[in-house]
């Protein structure tokens, strides 16, 4: 999806509807889109919840802020970790007092000697209080029910807002682009499986932490799914043609695709390329991939 022209309304408090307020970040990139999009839930006379409250930018803290006001913030929740998310979750705690609440730290490997990711992650996130799949968060005049949606990262976490049928999908689902899934914290039989969860549901509308407000969601949904069973069919028929190495197949795959980009794609390449490993249909050695006949 194209940009959309300029001015993009940084800074700006939009009401989306009666519960619902979004703020953009000036963290425009070809991985965040024009931002991310942090969100004010309640009434401001009532008291709020923000959701991923996004990078530590002084300008966006002040935006937030003022966006604020006077309203009691009853917590501050991050989809994940990534640093475009979370880490202005801790100093507007300490400018509200809110709790953190939402997705859990950065996970470890598996024996728990390291993380599992890199630099993307804010390895200084620190929650109050982690949300298991279906736990609610109530403020008043509003309920958010936390559903567990790893696969872009494995702490990744959406919320749906009972009193409207609004979901916010922060990079589960994104209203511009499909979502990188990086190895190896990111792991693409989750990201499947969480879609499916998410394609089950009844939700109205999804609010993505980039992009535009998705109102067609199961369609979109299923349209993803489509895709990444249509990258993974293409794969194995490159496979089968000869062994090769994601950065190989990324310049099969995606020819045109923005240089800046093709680190990512090649990522999302591997992440397919495990899990047809973990299902018995493909075999690495080194940097080769090839598939099993």
């Amino acid at each position: 999806m194209p940009l959309p022209p300029h001015p993009w309304p940084t800074g700006r408090c939009e009401q989306l509807e009666p519960l619902v307020r979004r703020v953009l970040a000036p963290n425009a990139s070809p991985f965040t889109y024009t931002g991310t999009q942090t969100y004010l839930v309640g009434r401001a006379d009532e008291g709020v919840a923000v959701i991923d409250p996004g990078p530590a930018e002084p300008t966006h803290l002040d935006a937030l802020e003022q966006a604020i006001g006077g309203a009691q913030v009853v917590a501050i929740l991050c989809t994940h970790t990534h640093r475009d998310h979370s880490p202005a979750a801790a100093p507007l705690a300490a400018f509200t007092g809110a709790p953190v609440v939402g997705c859990a730290p950065l996970a470890m490997t598996a024996d728990e000697s390291a993380p599992r990711a890199d630099a993307p992650f804010d390895t200084d996130y620190t929650p109050t209080r982690v949300l298991a799949d279906g736990e609610e968060l109530t403020g008043p005049g509003f309920t958010l029910a936390a559903l567990a949606t790893p696969g872009h990262t494995s702490n990744h976490l959406c919320f749906a807002l009972q009193e409207s049928g609004a979901l916010f999908t922060g990079d589960h689902v994104m209203g511009w682009s499909t979502s990188v899934v990086a190895p190896p914290d990111g792991d693409m039989g989750d990201y499947l499986a969480s879609l499916e969860k998410l394609h089950g549901r009844e939700d109205r509308i999804y609010y993505p932490a980039h992009g535009p407000a998705v109102e067609r969601p199961r369609q979109l949904v299923r349209g993803m799914i489509g895709h990444r069973r249509q990258r993974e069919a293409q794969i194995l028929r490159l496979l089968h043609a000869a062994p090769a190495s994601p950065a190989t197949l990324v310049q099969q795959m995606y020819r045109r695709l923005d240089e800046r980009l093709r680190p990512a794609a090649a990522l999302s390449v591997t992440a397919h390329l495990i899990d047809l490993e973990r299902r018995g249909l493909a075999t690495r050695s080194g940097e080769t991939w090839t598939r099993n006949r």
